[in-house]
């Protein structure tokens, strides 16, 4: 049985600034939370309909479908929800290929970004203050569990990226180079991609050292431009291969 406070302090994850408030963020699916558990990430607090994560013993809660679909934010809720505490110290290394996200605010463009990163053995994302945060529970959703493997940072950039002037800086632009007419890209680099109506905002494309681009080839030219996380797989496998 779930108390009202209980169900008003899930209720209100669904808002940054009680994720901020509370320390936790929530993961729903048993994908998901099997994921979380196998992690550095610790668990709250977990309730579920079925039986499947028994062995969490104190922190688990058997509730009732009804009771679930009170606290969950999907349209048909799984089988288990859980609460993970935040980390509250990040260790992010910024080392070989770094993915940089400008402004990106769709969450189910950043949760697809973040399955890429793990995919494509990105480990550092570093995202503007003002991109969505990856604990939103569409996010963590859209990741299905690659959060875990992926450490994310938020800063400002304009002040970030000058700090690492060793390191070239990539951007995503509509008129750059050809991505692949490039042959000797970095494996040490930040590859920005920008804002999905905008792109990279002004302040940040000074800090760019070279303009790249995907190259469209339909005859007419007529789209006017790839959605942010589908220019995200295209630009990570060059860079990769």
């Amino acid at each position: 049985m779930l108390s009202k406070n209980q169900i008003k302090l899930i209720s209100s994850l669904k808002q940054k600034k009680y994720r901020d408030l509370h320390g936790f963020f929530v993961v729903e699916g048993v994908k998901g939370v099997s994921e979380l558990l196998e992690s550095d990430f610790e668990l709250h607090h977990l309730y579920e309909t079925k039986s499947d994560f028994e062995s969490v013993n104190s922190k688990r809660t058997q509730i009732s479908d009804k009771d679930l679909q009170k606290i969950s934010f999907l349209k048909t809720s799984n089988s288990v929800l859980a609460l993970f505490k935040k980390p509250s110290i990040l260790d992010v290394p910024i080392d070989g290929l770094v993915l940089v996200l400008d402004d990106i605010r769709d969450p189910g463009n950043l949760g697809t970004i973040i399955r890429l990163c793990d995919w494509y053995g990105i480990e550092s994302l570093i995202c503007s203050k003002q991109t969505v945060d990856c604990y939103n529970p569409k996010v963590i959703q859209a990741t299905m569990g690659s959060i875990t493997r992926v450490k994310i940072d938020y800063v400002d950039l304009k002040q970030f990226l000058p700090k690492n002037e060793s390191i070239p800086i990539f951007g995503a632009f509509m008129n750059g180079d050809n991505i692949y007419k490039k042959t000797n890209l970095p494996q040490h680099a930040f590859l920005i991609l920008g804002n999905e109506a905008n792109g990279i905002s002004r302040d940040v494309e000074k800090l760019v050292d070279e303009r790249i681009s995907i190259p469209r080839f339909g005859k007419l030219k007529a789209t006017e431009s790839l959605n942010v996380a589908t220019a995200t797989a295209i630009l990570l496998s060059e860079f990769r291969r």
